[in-house]
């Protein structure tokens, strides 16, 4: 059968290589055309565009690059049309996708939705376009079978988080190969993961190599993005004590001592590697202030939205200053809030329903059309 897979964002691909995976386990001959990044491109099937080319954060970006977006959203239309797909598969990036599906089910074309939209974080009212555009819904956090199908009554699929069958299948490196690898002094390390995409990576960075000087015994490590170029994080480097590793964010944390997070998913990813962190998010003022008004959540981060306590500091605007990072930074280093930490982190774990998600949700994907 064909699969047209659209996944906009570094996570996506993360999430989409292990789907394409578990669908070529469940269907040896599937055809899979896609939309997504290096890692879905290793597994198989024909990559249409990368998804470094379509990432664009908050409500400035996204209006400054309205042109290409719309542009985008044709040609999509236009390749999944040539290509008539059995199964449209959505992962995650709503705003593009959620245009996508409300064409594809006029034209007939099966949805499927994997990692939903956090409608329950914003835009509840996309519910109406949920019921109306999507066949199946797999969701990945334990409160949203409940969001959905208590509150809107809507049936979905819960399939634990992805990210479990990511870590979980890596192979994982011993401390004294990764550290010969890389060139790196027999420290402790402390992982820096300043996101993704190029407007946020240069000032999360300002704000965390700040912390190296008062930290002298430590090593921080950049988590260099696999969509971006060395270029942006050399000037970053001036320190002994800074260093940066492209495209080994996991091997990274596998080792780490403790971590400063941009907000997103890296912060449940460090989690799962049991990783004291600090999250932190500085955007645009603008597009800051417009979201504050808009989102109504109490935490920002995965780890404490999943536990509903402030399981991990979350430093955001103009908390994210020097004083209050190295305060943090000092907390997690602690070895009786560190032990504490690693308990609520295995409750976490447990919350998410174990190892497997993609494979269930290839399989509920191959029965429906079965």
């Amino acid at each position: 059968m064909k699969y047209y897979i659209i996944a906009g964002e570094a996570s996506g691909d993360l999430h989409g290589s292990n789907l394409m995976r578990a669908l070529y386990q469940e269907d040896p001959i599937a055809d899979i055309r896609f939309w997504g990044g290096n890692l879905m491109q290793e597994v198989g099937g024909t990559l249409v565009k990368h998804y470094k080319e379509l990432a664009f954060m908050g409500f400035v970006e996204v209006i400054a690059n309205l042109k290409t977006i719309f542009n985008n959203i044709r040609f999509c239309k236009d390749d999944i049309e040539q290509f008539q797909p059995d199964a449209l598969i959505f992962i995650d990036y709503p705003g593009f996708n959620m245009r996508i599906a409300r064409w594809a089910k006029q034209k007939g074309i099966p949805t499927h939705y994997y990692i939903s939209p956090q409608i329950w974080a914003w835009k509840e009212n996309r519910i109406k376009a949920i019921r109306r555009d999507f066949d199946h819904l797999y969701v990945i956090l334990p409160f949203e079978k409940d969001f959905y199908e208590q509150k809107h009554h809507f049936p979905v699929h819960f399939v634990g988080h992805p990210l479990l069958d990511a870590i979980y299948q890596r192979k994982p490196l011993t401390r004294s190969v990764f550290l010969a690898e890389n060139q790196l002094p027999d420290k402790p390390l402390i992982a820096l993961l300043p996101g993704s995409r190029k407007q946020e990576i240069t000032p999360m960075l300002h704000e965390m190599v700040g912390l190296a000087r008062s930290f002298p015994d430590y090593q921080f490590v950049i988590a260099g993005a696999p969509a971006q170029e060395l270029a942006i994080y050399t000037p970053f480097l001036q320190q002994p004590n800074v260093s940066v590793i492209m495209n080994r964010t996991y091997d990274l944390l596998a080792h780490a001592h403790a971590a400063l997070v941009t907000s997103g998913t890296a912060t449940l990813e460090t989690a799962l590697f049991k990783v004291p962190e600090v999250v932190c998010y500085r955007g645009n003022a603008i597009s800051y202030q417009i979201a504050k008004r808009i989102i109504t959540l109490k935490y920002i981060s995965l780890v404490n939205l999943i536990m509903d306590a402030p399981v991990v500091d979350e430093l955001i605007q103009g908390d994210l200053n020097p004083i209050k990072l190295e305060a943090s930074l000092k907390k997690i280093l602690d070895p009786a809030h560190r032990a504490w930490l690693h308990d609520q982190y295995q409750q976490l774990e447990s919350r998410l329903g174990g190892p497997g998600a993609s494979a269930r949700t290839a399989k509920e994907i191959v029965k429906s059309m079965r």
